[in-house]
């Protein structure tokens, strides 16, 4: 074979190979970042809700602010003063907010076993540093959450660690029930969640056996509840359906809100409401099924030591405010 029809022939084969590894990199290549990478008809064994739903509690850092706690670990005990700040962008701590529900900053505290449960009100002094008083007299792995609205800005929840140093004793979730008592009420769980949209859930309020219909306004509802992904600590942002005063929604006994789980699987509520002003906390366990199953609901009584009703309810603890 002469020299040009060798350098054609080798041109030839070179375009062969280039065009084979073009196809192959589009074929082989890594995958699109962002949402368009989403396949919404991948299932895995929790469903995941879209990216853009992504709960809030995860993360210390989300949408250029950062929850920074002084001291990620703490000392046992009944009142234990926790100091925390929520940074800016630029490091700087955040000093204005938009109140939401009543207040400026919600911090939720429970313990990775979902015990110890705690919904506190910090108080914010002028450098921008949040003081809280905690009930840490169980050791263990606490997450603390902060849900905030900065003035200018989006809703935010932030999570970040703090330990509590002593013999954890691991608490397993509840066994299944559709009511949780507190002293002498007791709340029951009716609806059905589903994962991926929303579902109404309503909890009513009794008091030794009769309806509770004079429940006092708590931050700007009847009821407040916090949900949380047993799996990972997710925090879900829940909605109450009305408000006092709007001429529609009675003070009991059923309070209603609208909740998104974004996966299956379990998800720990955590109610507060106020009567004879008191805030009381009932506690239930939601099993969320895939939607290859019924998508039903499955309530479990809350933690606590008072002996558990005859349907099998354990009751939920109460706890200071």
């Amino acid at each position: 074979m002469n020299t040009p029809a060798k350098f054609a022939g080798f041109a030839v084969g070179l375009a062969a190979i280039f065009g084979i590894a073009v196809a192959a990199g589009a074929t082989i290549g890594p995958e699109p970042s962002g949402p368009a990478a989403h396949d919404p008809n991948s299932h895995t064994d929790e469903q995941a809700a879209p990216v853009d739903e992504m709960p809030g509690g995860l993360m210390s850092t989300e949408n250029g602010y950062t929850l920074r706690l002084e001291n990620p670990v703490a000392t046992a005990g009944p009142n234990v003063a926790v100091r925390f700040r929520v940074l800016d962008a630029d490091g700087s701590a955040v000093t204005r907010y938009t109140r939401s529900h009543d207040k400026d900053l919600h911090l939720i505290v429970v313990r990775r076993d979902m015990a110890g449960y705690q919904h506190v009100h910090p108080v914010l002094d002028g450098d921008g540093d949040w003081n809280a008083t905690l009930d840490l007299r169980r050791a263990g792995d606490y997450r603390v959450f902060a849900d905030f609205t900065p003035d200018g800005g989006v809703n935010t929840t932030l999570g970040a660690d703090l330990r509590v140093p002593g013999q954890y004793d691991v608490q397993p979730l509840p066994a299944p029930a559709t009511t949780a008592t507190v002293g002498e009420y007791t709340v029951t769980l009716d609806g059905t969640v589903a994962p991926g949209r929303a579902s109404q859930v309503t909890l009513s309020v009794a008091r030794d056996g009769r309806a509770v219909t004079d429940l006092q306004p708590y931050l700007g509802a009847y009821g407040h509840l916090v949900a949380l992904r047993t799996a990972d600590l997710a925090y879900l942002h829940v909605h109450p359906e009305g408000h006092p005063g709007d001429g529609v929604t009675p003070a009991g006994p059923g309070i209603t809100f609208s909740m998104t789980a974004p996966s299956a699987g379990d998800y720990r509520l955590f109610l507060d409401f106020q009567h004879d002003g008191v805030v009381r906390t009932a506690e239930f366990t939601v099993r969320v099924a895939p939607p290859s199953s019924a998508p039903t609901a499955e309530p479990h009584g809350g933690h606590g030591a008072t002996p558990a009703p005859s349907h099998g309810a354990t009751p939920a603890p109460s706890h200071p405010h």
